[in-house]
């Protein structure tokens, strides 16, 4: 229902001939085709004059008394207010209003005006055109905008108005809800063996026995592919969840009967609960999404509800990425050093660098937040080039320092790896730094290594004639397969902190330290054990021909500056307490 008054240059006036008015006969003929509703009123709204095709909207036997009497009920203030309006102003008024017309009711754009003519005591005119098609393809739109085109159900913009209503009914009546992440399990042998047709109607049969098994009070909504959204009101108790999903599950277990072919579906559901796991309507989605995916890895045909364990993303990844372009740009990322010290000397032989990102307002933001978008958006490269040929530079002034030559340790992320320009950053690296190749160790992870192993050993060859060493992050933690070792030009393993934590007294990490540093020692290889924080461990570790170990026992993390400070006060060969293997002398 739509109301405005429009001025206009000259005021709606009864037609004129030459000579005079228009006769009363001649007057009625042009009111005919004026409009497809069109009536002569008196300022209260009584009719005076409908045109034929006014009556025959009406249908037979109808005769109009009053043009409220015609409206719908909620319409009817707003055409009062435009009749008062018409006949007191200067110019038409326009207003839209359902009419009631047989067999229904019909939008009509009305525009109301005063008929001015000799003797007239206040006539309005009114000349209505049918909106009734123009209100059909609107409202298609708005449907087209807000539900999904294949199921009918909402789609992802209604189904965060919806939540966001629910939110608000929520919290006037303290009435938590959940919201449910529904995915096909097995989904996709339908579109691979079947076709997406068939993928289409198992969807759509999908999306009907799930409406079916909710109440009339909560939301079903298609997310995307095989995933289904279903909002959940009153329903946040464990016991409720189970029950609920518990039918939407057996919903989807029998056949779905497409064309000539009978396929077999199951369902795993992830649950996010409202306000317990979080307070707004994209939160809430993510987190049952992040439950679904545990579902799935845990067997399917399941549901789990979201607990802290499960990995939802980060809540703020699109700012964050966003951020990290800025952050080059102002050159907040920076590099630290943890040194890598011989195990029983307390000597500092090396440093691995490490990245770090000191945001504005942030502060610190910890590498596991920035590193995989780094990874997924291709800024690794930039930032993996930069923290190259910076680490180069450092370890010059980190040897004229210590007056003899030290080592540094770069991680080489997978796509740096695999980017066809990593040899000519690395070649830059050592060129602009003049940093020969010995003292640079490139630290890759086993399942970098494993994805393409032909390419891998071509690229492991070329950095071993720059007379890099290589050495394999994290080892014992990615593949079992242990052929690489001797494949490729590998010179230090450097063991995962995983097996260090527990040690001396966990047997099976000793077990397989013990059996990491015999393979190393038979195949000529040097062992760095990660995450010592004990003498306990460092002793240990020491004993069994471990020969370099790092861990905030011996350094933690620190900026150039504070590692130039520990190499010039010798800090470390300064706290080397006595060997408690050569007695207490």
């Amino acid at each position: 229902m739509r109301s405005s008054s429009t001025a206009v240059p000259k005021q709606v006036a009864g037609p004129k001939v030459a000579g005079g008015a228009l006769p009363a006969a001649g007057l009625d003929s042009l009111l005919e085709v004026a409009g497809d509703v069109v009536l002569r009123l008196t300022p209260s709204g009584l009719i005076r004059f409908a045109s034929q095709r006014t009556l025959g909207l009406l249908g037979p036997g109808q005769r109009p008394g009053s043009l409220l009497a015609l409206v719908n009920d909620t319409d009817q203030p707003a055409v009062r207010n435009a009749l008062i309006d018409a006949h007191g102003g200067t110019g038409p008024v326009l207003v839209e209003a359902r009419i009631k017309l047989s067999p229904r009711e019909i939008w009509f754009e009305l525009r109301v005006a005063r008929w001015d003519s000799a003797g007239d005591d206040g006539t309005l005119l009114v000349i209505g055109r049918d909106m009734s098609a123009q209100h059909a393809t609107e409202e298609r739109l708005r449907h087209m905008a807000t539900h999904d085109g294949l199921t009918e159900l909402p789609n992802r913009v209604l189904l965060s108005d919806r939540i966001r209503m629910v939110i608000a009914n929520a919290r006037r009546s303290g009435q938590d809800f959940a919201v449910a992440t529904i995915g096909l399990d097995g989904f996709k042998k339908v579109n691979d063996g079947l076709g997406h047709p068939a993928g289409d109607e198992v969807l759509r049969m999908a999306a009907a026995r799930l409406r079916k098994t909710l109440r009339d009070s909560d939301t079903l909504a298609r997310a995307g592919g095989d995933e289904f959204v279903a909002v959940l009101p009153g329903t946040y108790t464990e016991a409720q969840i189970k029950l609920v999903t518990g039918r939407l599950i057996a919903a989807l277990q029998p056949p779905f009967e497409v064309g000539q072919n009978t396929v077999y579906l199951g369902a795993s559901i992830g649950v996010a609960v409202y306000p317990q796991h979080a307070e707004d309507e994209v939160r809430l989605v993510a987190l049952a999404d992040a439950a679904l995916s545990r579902a799935k890895e845990t067997g399917k045909g399941r549901t789990a509800i979201y607990s802290g364990r499960d990995q939802g993303p980060p809540v703020h990844d699109i700012s964050l990425e966003a951020a990290m372009f800025q952050a080059i740009r102002e050159g907040e990322f920076l590099l630290y050093y943890q040194p890598i010290v011989n195990a029983r000397t307390r000597i500092i032989e090396g440093f691995e660098t490490l990245m770090r990102w000191k945001h504005p307002t942030l502060g610190m933001v910890p590498p596991a937040r920035f590193v995989p978008i780094a990874e997924t958006n291709g800024l690794i490269n930039m930032l993996g080039a930069w923290a190259l040929k910076a680490a180069c530079m450092q370890i010059r002034q980190f040897s004229e320092v210590a007056k003899r030559e030290l080592y540094i340790s770069v991680n080489i992320s997978p796509r740096q790896f695999r980017s066809d320009r990593f040899l000519a950053v690395l070649d830059d690296a050592l060129a602009f730094s003049g940093t020969p190749g010995r003292q640079l160790v490139l630290e890759i992870t086993e399942g970098t290594l494993m994805v393409d192993p032909a390419h891998a050993e071509t690229i492991l060859v070329k950095m071993a004639e720059r007379e890099a060493r290589i050495a394999i992050d994290d080892f014992g933690t990615g593949y079992s397969s242990l052929a690489y070792l001797s494949r490729f030009p590998i010179s230090v393993l450097k063991i995962d902190r995983a097996f260090i934590r527990d040690l001396p007294q966990s047997e099976k990490d000793a077990a397989i330290c013990n059996a990491v540093l015999g393979l190393a020692k038979h195949l000529d290889l040097s062992v760095v054990a990660e995450g010592v924080e004990t003498e306990q461990q460092l002793e240990w570790l020491d004993q069994r021909g471990c020969q370099y170990v790092q861990g905030y026992l011996t350094g933690k993390p620190m900026s150039a500056h504070v590692a130039v400070a520990a190499l010039n006060e010798n800090l470390y060969t300064a706290l080397l307490p006595i060997d408690p293997r050569a007695g207490n002398e």
